[in-house]
C-alpha cells in the first residue's frame, strides 16, 4: 500500500502543467487538466479544492476560468504539495512494544523506559530526511526535468492541445 495517496501523484503532475520549462505560468481548468491528464474530473476538483486552500493555486472567475499558481513554481515544493493533498502524517505510530514483553511480568523496569524507543527513533529519522528530501524539489524543478526529456515538439503539443479545447466548434 502506498503511503501517498495517488492524490498527491495527481497533484503534482497537475501542476507540472500549469507551468513550462522557463517557469511561466499557464491556467488551466480542472476539465482540462483532467482530460489532458486522462484522471478522474471528480477528484482533481476535489484535490484543487485542497490546493486552494493551501494557498498553492488561485481559482480565476469568468468564461473559461480555471486555476493559476499562487506562488512562482520554484516556490512550491513538493512537501508543500503532499501537505496539502495528504496532510501531515507520520509515517510510523510508536506501540511502545518495548514496555510489553511477557518477562516484564506486570510492569517493565525502568532502564527499558529509559529514553526514546529506539526503533521510534530510526523512524523519526527516517521521516525527516524524506520529507527534507520533498522540499528540496519544486514543481519548477519537475517541470523543467519533463520538458528536458521530451521532444522539442512536446511543449507546442500541449498548447495546441489547449487551444483546440477552448476554441469553440
Amino acid at each position: 500500500m502506498a503511503f501517498y495517496s495517488s492524490g498527491v501523484e495527481y497533484a503534482i503532475h497537475s501542476l507540472m502543467c500549469m507551468v513550462d520549462a522557463k517557469g511561466n505560468e499557464r491556467e488551466l481548468s480542472v476539465r482540462e487538466m483532467a482530460e489532458l491528464q486522462g484522471v478522474p474530473y471528480d477528484y482533481l476538483g476535489k484535490i484543487f479544492t485542497r490546493l486552494s486552500r493551501a494557498g498553492l493555486v488561485n481559482s480565476t472567475e469568468g468564461k473559461g476560468g480555471g486555476f493559476k499558481l499562487a506562488r512562482p513554481a520554484e516556490l512550491i515544493s513538493v512537501l508543500d504539495v503532499v501537505h496539502a493533498i495528504d496532510g501531515e502524517k507520520n509515517m510510523f505510530e510508536c506501540r511502545e512494544v518495548r514496555q510489553r514483553l511477557a518477562v516484564f511480568d506486570e510492569a517493565p523496569p525502568a532502564w527499558v523506559c529509559d529514553g526514546p524507543c529506539g526503533v521510534r527513533s530510526v523512524m523519526d529519522s527516517a521521516q525527516q530526511r524524506m520529507e527534507e528530501e520533498l522540499a528540496r524539489h519544486t514543481i519548477l524543478d519537475l517541470a523543467r526535468k519533463m520538458y528536458r526529456k521530451a521532444p522539442d515538439t512536446f511543449l507546442i503539443d500541449v498548447q495546441d492541445w489547449i487551444t483546440d479545447r477552448r476554441s469553440p466548434s
